[in-house]
């Protein structure tokens, strides 16, 4: 016998040799049915890989991202078997089950080229395949075997990865007459895919690299009901809708130009207020926190980097060392602003008065990203992170935690980002030999971090082994209004960046102490948090934020005078507004306006220049009646002051 303990701390015992599906069924036969896959001492595998000792397991089912990873793993595998029955001869690179559906890397054969109008095909093929509910058979299989198995088939490509494996440790997977080289885990079977949807074609070289085979990368998604495909597609019809490059675009808040270089955004006057609007927002909370400002060069001497670390970690990913006319001289543009701000500490002596430190700077940093992976503000090559760094003492950290927590919890209320969880980051269980810093260290910071959720009553969950070599950390994790989850805000905890710059301060008992590093960024990157605010909101930004409050529109020309009027008066007291004067009707003045998200319009023609007052239209609301000027902006201002109050 052995024992199984489950996720709520229960025990129970089963024969030796039993399986995840065989200890569903003990428990229900609804949950036998529900369950995709199993975790047995944290690793996933199949429900009939046989449990051979005593063992914690936890069952998943869709709703488990093991669960959905499982499913869209043997999905994959489905969608390669159909593409192989289509044209022969294809080869196989690699096809993982990706965040939202898989992909499969192919070579088509020589004449093939899959393209949109194949969609229909692929997936016509799938659901036959799907009918014979072909289960998928694991197998352990040496290296010889498996060279010659997949070069008998002419698949390079798997040979390419076969020939880099341990022997010993390679497994196959085969449904029906489809054998792909693959660790699982997967379904039992193919029967539970009852939906599936061809999504993109797009081209990727082989491995990432640029110089290898340029191969054909085919994106799909599949699901248990054909419901949840509906919906999935119904969602993405709103992803578009929403996405912040299209809104963007509208709202004239950013651009992009080739000639300035690709993954650079150019901030536009309305984007630009957007964004200053953001960072005085958060300055102000710094302030009241402690925090003080500072700013850094764009540029630093490789060495700063080499003493970092970052130059070994990023160095592929920067742009290359800038030379100047003195010999031997080297700057990079900077990828991080952590080493700026020790360098920052270590300008003259601390004391274990001067503790906690707090600096802040939205500080802009530089990373080469391939033009691929370029998409919009979400991944550029240039951006600022509204970053902080908190250096205090070992027992300071849980107070410096929760502080942090408090900023973040001000940020995500006050852009209404009301569904959030946190992930917390510790070492490996056993391997202890990759981080750095004292076991007491490690202990006390991690026992901070779990008692400063506990405390602030935060959802979170704990992944071993998930930690940086440096520290443990925190990670939050929004969901938007679409229910995408994002990451936006992280705290770092860093014993490596003191150690390698020899930070110290003279502690009470006057001797040398290293202090503990706090990395801080609620936002994490300007560009990438306005984009999710612009999709979780769809461009209709709270009032304070928003960059145009107002738009005034004249019923015809003879009206620009009085509505330039109503704008003066509105902006000496601090509304913000703007007239739309151009010689177009009033219909289409009203929709173009909406389009751009504007929350309130102000019509007016003669009955308002003879009253002195405005025809009010509020966004998607229409029609508000009339109010005189003035009473219009102690409205606007009220609604401001009423959001703003706690922040």
């Amino acid at each position: 016998m052995i024992k199984i303990t489950f996720p709520d701390g229960s025990i129970r015992e089963y024969e030796s040799g039993i399986t995840g599906l065989q200890i569903a069924e003990s428990i229900s036969p609804r949950l036998a049915q529900d369950v995709l896959a199993c975790g047995v001492n944290g690793e996933t595998v199949e429900l009939n890989r046989p449990i051979e000792s005593d063992a914690t397991i936890q069952l998943y089912k869709w709703d488990d991202a093991e669960g959905k990873h499982a499913f869209w793993h043997t999905s994959a595998h489905l969608m390669a078997e159909a593409m192989q029955e289509l044209w022969p001869g294809t080869q196989f690179g690699i096809g993982p089950a990706i965040e939202n559906g898989f992909y499969y890397d192919v070579m088509p054969p020589e004449g093939v080229t899959i393209t949109e109008g194949d969609f229909g095909k692929i997936e016509k093929k799938m659901q036959e395949l799907v009918q014979r509910k072909e289960a998928l058979v694991r197998a352990d299989i040496s290296k010889d075997d498996a060279l010659k198995f997949f070069g008998e088939h002419g698949q390079t490509y798997k040979n390419e990865l076969i020939a880099e494996l341990e022997d010993g440790h390679i497994t196959t997977y085969t449904q029906g007459a489809y054998t792909d080289l693959c660790r699982g885990p997967h379904l039992l079977s193919t029967a539970p895919i009852k939906a599936v949807k061809v999504m993109a074609v797009s081209a990727a070289y082989w491995r990432g690299d640029e110089k290898r085979p340029q191969m054909t990368r085919v994106y799909g998604i599949s699901f248990p009901k054909k419901k949840m495909l509906d919906e999935y597609l119904q969602l993405l019809e709103e992803a578009k809708r929403r996405d912040h490059r299209k809104i963007g675009k509208e709202m004239e808040l950013f651009m992009f130009s080739e000639l300035v270089g690709k993954g650079l955004p150019i901030w536009l006057p309305k984007g630009t207020a957007l964004r200053l609007r953001l960072e005085d927002f958060l300055k102000k909370i710094q302030k009241r926190y402690g925090y003080q400002q500072v700013m850094t060069p764009h540029i630093g001497s490789k060495n700063l980097y080499v003493t970092s670390g970052h130059y070994a970690k990023y160095g592929k990913d920067s742009f290359q060392p800038i030379h100047t006319p003195e010999e031997g001289e080297e700057y990079m543009l900077k990828p991080m602003n952590c080493p700026h701000h020790c360098s920052i500490f270590a300008w003259k002596p601390r004391s274990y008065k001067d503790l906690p430190l707090r600096l802040a700077e939205f500080g802009t940093v530089y990373r080469y990203e391939q033009s691929g992976e370029l998409h919009g503000l979400t991944r550029v090559r240039g951006f600022t992170q509204d970053d902080a760094h908190i250096f205090c003492a070992p027992d300071q950290v849980k107070d410096e935690f929760l502080r942090v927590m408090d900023i973040i919890m001000i940020i995500f209320k006050a852009l209404k980002f009301e569904k959030f969880e946190a992930q917390i980051s510790l070492r490996d269980k056993v391997n202890r030999e990759k981080y750095i810093g004292s076991e007491e260290n490690w202990e006390r910071a991690e026992q901070a971090i779990i008692e400063a959720c506990k405390e602030k009553g935060l959802p979170a969950h704990i992944e071993y082994g998930e930690a940086a070599f440096y520290g443990p950390k925190l990670d939050f994790m929004v969901k938007d209004a679409l229910g995408r989850r994002w990451q936006l805000g992280t705290i770092q905890v860093d014993y490596n960046l003191p150690e390698r710059f020899k930070l110290e301060y003279t502690g009470a008992d006057n001797q040398k102490h290293r202090p503990v590093m706090i990395h801080r960024a609620p936002f994490g990157s300007m560009e990438r948090f306005v984009a999710v605010l612009i999709e979780h909101t769809a461009g209709h930004f709270p009032l304070w934020l928003t960059p145009e409050q107002v738009a005034i529109l004249p019923i015809s020309d003879k009206y620009n005078e009085y509505a330039e009027k109503v704008r003066k008066t509105l902006d000496e007291q601090e509304v913000r507004a703007y007239v739309d004067d151009r010689s177009e009707k009033i219909g289409r003045k009203i929709r173009d306006n909406e389009m751009k998200h504007v929350p309130y319009l102000l019509i007016v023609g003669e009955k308002e220049a003879a009253e002195g007052t405005v025809s009010v239209r509020k966004q998607g609301e229409g029609d508000q009646g009339s109010l005189s000027i003035d009473d219009f902006a102690k409205k606007i201002n009220a609604e401001v002051d009423e959001m703003t109050k706690n922040y």
